[in-house]
C-alpha cells in the first residue's frame, strides 16, 4: 500500500558525478515519496544501466526532469512556493537536527566533491549540515541524501 503526503518533497541534484549515487538517491527517494527529481547540470538520468542497477525500478517510479541550470530550477521552484534547502556544509548551515522543515520542500544536493556554490547556496532559503565527529568531514552523497531525507520526512513524528 503506498502512502500519500500532503507534504510536496523534491529533490534538486546538482551535477553529480556518479550514476551509483544517482540510482541509490532514486531508490531512496522512491521510499520517501520524493515527488520529481531534477537532474541538473553534468548529473546523469535513467535509462543508465548503472542507475537502474541501483535504483532496482525506483527510476520508473519518480518522475524526473533533466535540466542545464540547476539556478533555473531553483527560481522555477521557488515561484510555485517551495521552501528551497541546501545540504551542504558551510559556516552559516543550521544542523540538520535543529531544522524544522516547512513544505513543499525541495532538497538541493551539491556535486561529491565541491559541492554546492556559492552563488547557488545564496538562492537557497535554508542551509542545513549533517553534524559530524568523525575524522571524514562529509557523508558519501547518496547517504547523506538518505540521513537529511528521512529527517526531514518524519521529523515531526519524531517531536
Amino acid at each position: 500500500m503506498s502512502r500519500q503526503w500532503s507534504q510536496d518533497f523534491t529533490v534538486v541534484l546538482d551535477n553529480i558525478r556518479s550514476c551509483y549515487n544517482v540510482g541509490s538517491i532514486f531508490r531512496t527517494a522512491d521510499a520517501l515519496g520524493v515527488k520529481h527529481i531534477f537532474l541538473c547540470g553534468i548529473t546523469p538520468g535513467p535509462p543508465d544501466a548503472k542507475i537502474v542497477k541501483v535504483s532496482l525500478g525506483a527510476e520508473k517510479f519518480i518522475p524526473f526532469s533533466q535540466e542545464k541550470q540547476t539556478w533555473r530550477v531553483i527560481n522555477w521552484l521557488r515561484n510555485h512556493n517551495y521552501n528551497i534547502v541546501a545540504l551542504e556544509q558551510n559556516k552559516i548551515a543550521t544542523n540538520l537536527f535543529r531544522y524544522q522543515p516547512k513544505f513543499p520542500l525541495a532538497l538541493v544536493l551539491g556535486t561529491e566533491t565541491k559541492g554546492l556554490s556559492e552563488p547557488l547556496l545564496k538562492r537557497c532559503d535554508s542551509i542545513v549540515e549533517i553534524p559530524m565527529l568523525g575524522k571524514k568531514e562529509s557523508l558519501n552523497v547518496s547517504v547523506a541524501f538518505g540521513v537529511a531525507g528521512y529527517y526531514l520526512r518524519y521529523c515531526n513524528l519524531w517531536k
